[in-house]
Order: C-alpha cells, then structure tokens, then sequence
C-alpha cells in the first residue's frame, strides 16, 4: 500500500517538472542501522532506558533549542513534546518506542518496538548523505521540536555539525489558513491539474519567496495561467537575425540580476521580475542574445518548457485502471493473448503497464 501511495505522489510531482529523488529510503529499510544509532547514544550517557522504550536525555546537549531560539527553561512540558511522569526530564524525547500488542514493532536490545519520530531522519540522512549536511529543508513547523532534536541526536552520535544550512518554507493557505487535511480544506494536485495546467501551478509557487505562506486561490492559479499564456505569445515570435549589441549588454545585466536575487536566500520574487524584465526586453528587441539568456533562466525556473516536457496519456485513469483490471483477470484464466492486447492497447495510448509482485503498475510512455 504504501509503495502504491509513494508512486502516485512521485506521479503527480513529476508534472511539476520535478526530477525523482537519487535515493528513497524506508525506514522499515534501515531498523538495523537506527538500532546501531540509538546503542550509541546509550553508550554516550545522551540516553536511557525506560521501560522498554529509550528517551534522548535533553540535558546533555547544551546547544539544544539553538535553531528555534528557545531556551529549555521557558519550554512547556506537553506542548509537542510527550509526557512521561517517568521521564528524567519532561523534554526528554523517545528515540526507541515499546510497542504495545498489535502495534508495529521489531526486535531490539529493549524489547519490541518501533523508532521514535526524530531518529529515522537523522540515521538515514546520515547513511546516504554523509553525518554534515549542506542543507536541510523542511515546514516552519519543524523548527521545534523536529528539527531541533534531529540536531541534539545527530551531533550527540558524531560529534559534528548536523546541517550547515536550513531553509524553513512557509504554508499554502486558503482564506489565509494553513491548507491541511484536518480543516478538510485542501485540494490535491490532481483535482488542480483537471482546471490548471502544471506549468501554471509551478509558476504561482515560485512567485512567492518560499519562507512566506503562499495563499491559494483559483483566482491566482487562473492569473498565472493568463500570465504564462501572455509570455508563451511573446516567445513565439521569431528572433531578429540581427546582432543588437546594445540588447546583449542588457540582457547580460538583467540575468545578473535575476542569479543575484536567486543568491539571496533564493529571492524567486526578485528573481521573477528580472525574468519579466527580460521578457520585455525580447518584445522591444527581437534579440536572439536575449532569447538565450530567457532560455537560461528557464533552466532555472522550468516552467517555459514544462508543457512541451508533459507526458500524456489519450485514455483517463478510470479507464486505465479499468483495463489493468481487465487484463488481471485474464491472466488469472491464463489469457495470455487477450492480456498482451491489453498491454500493447495501452502502450498504444501513452500508458506503460510494468508488472510487479505486487501487481500491475503502471506510468506514462
């Protein structure tokens, strides 16, 4: 079930021109390595044991609250941080959870149990991306305690800065609330693809500076769209043959601009009006040598060229699941033929069909 979750999530991002990652691991994967990591901390005094379960011990780690900027002493026990009148410290935090019967669990030193929050991400990042990380992302609300106690953990293990960089975006909002599955207030990317195109989607949200909220609306989806309808327009010209001197020199400063902003904790709203500074520039000149310098910011932005890029399929996903279904059942009677027509229909209509232990999935061509 959750391979099939991560497959549509990875389905509908691609659209949004953006590249699968190089690696994602499982935390179900790595129980061993997240076992060794918590040992560590044990041998380290940065840990104890409690009744199956094992807490990082707060009080050991000097630094703790250093990126949120909050001092431990102003902290409210149960605010985010789970409480255990056991605990040495209200803070403490598990790294190692007892499971309690027909929870998820595996063996440990201690007894059945899973990994605490916190703990996964600092092994796994530690695995595949080296115990100091260049940068590390996440929401504003995982300043505190998330990310804070990812810092006291790894840096108790190896003794090194855990991250050089953080970047915290801000949320999308609707009516200038957090969008969230528990207000009931979100849209999928799915149900905005069916009014939206990708490339419209992309633009709105870089047109904000990643660490403000961004307020959804169709309204503003509906103006990127217009926007990026008016620029598509303007490109289609065709470029003067002409060398126009004078338009390289400005288009050269304009894309200075536009990597100056980007520098500058990734301005994008900066960045954006160099871009449409350029654009602008091209409509007045027709210069080939500021056709170019758009073209490089493109590789930047990706939204210019996402449409040509789109993978589509003549066929909806009712109908695809439909046949994938089909074609199930005649395996199942071992018709081998009518199950090959099948695969080979939908190849014909844009759609891949990869067969799996786990059943048929299935992607564009």
């Amino acid at each position: 079930l959750s391979g099939q979750f991560i497959d549509e999530y990875c389905r509908d991002i691609r659209r949004l021109g953006v590249d699968d990652a190089d690696i994602s691991p499982k935390v179900s994967d790595n129980i061993g390595e997240i076992i060794t990591a918590v040992s560590k901390l044990l041998e380290k005094g940065a840990a104890y044991e409690l009744d199956g379960s094992v807490y990082y011990r707060v009080g050991s780690f000097s630094s703790y609250g250093r990126l949120s900027g909050r001092n431990t002493g102003d902290l409210k026990p149960g605010a985010r941080v789970e409480v255990d009148k056991e605990k040495e410290n209200p803070l403490d935090f598990a790294v190692w959870k007892k499971s309690s019967d027909g929870e998820p669990g595996w063996d440990s030193p201690w007894g059945n149990g899973r990994p605490g929050w916190h703990i996964e991400c600092s092994v796994m990042s530690a695995k595949y991306l080296g115990e100091t990380l260049d940068i590390h992302g996440g929401g504003q609300d995982l300043v505190f305690p998330h990310h804070e106690n990812e810092i006291a953990q790894s840096e108790a293990i190896t003794g090194r800065p855990f991250s050089r960089f953080w970047l915290h975006n801000g949320f999308v909002t609707i009516n200038k609330e957090k969008m969230s599955k528990s207000l009931n207030n979100f849209f999928t990317l799915r149900d905005i693809y069916r009014r939206f195109s990708p490339q419209a989607v992309r633009f709105f949200l870089l047109s904000q500076h990643y660490r403000s909220p961004i307020d959804f609306s169709e309204d503003a989806l509906a103006d990127a769209e217009r926007t990026l309808e008016r620029v598509n327009r303007s490109l289609k010209e065709k470029a003067s043959a002409g060398e126009n001197n004078k338009a390289r020199k400005d288009a050269e400063k304009i894309y200075e601009n536009f990597m100056a902003a980007l520098s500058d904790d990734f301005n994008t709203s900066a960045a954006f009006a160099a871009f449409f500074a350029l654009i602008k520039l091209f409509n007045q000149t027709k210069s080939a040598a500021v056709l170019k310098k758009i073209d490089e910011m493109d590789r930047v932005l990706g939204f210019l060229k996402l449409e040509k890029k789109q993978k589509t399929a003549l066929i909806s996903e009712s109908e695809i699941q439909a046949m994938i279904e089909k074609r199930t059942e005649a395996k199942k009677a071992k018709d081998y033929a009518s199950a090959d027509g099948i695969r080979q229909e939908l190849l014909e209509k844009g759609v891949v069909i990869e067969d799996s232990p786990a059943g048929a999935k299935w992607r564009l061509k």
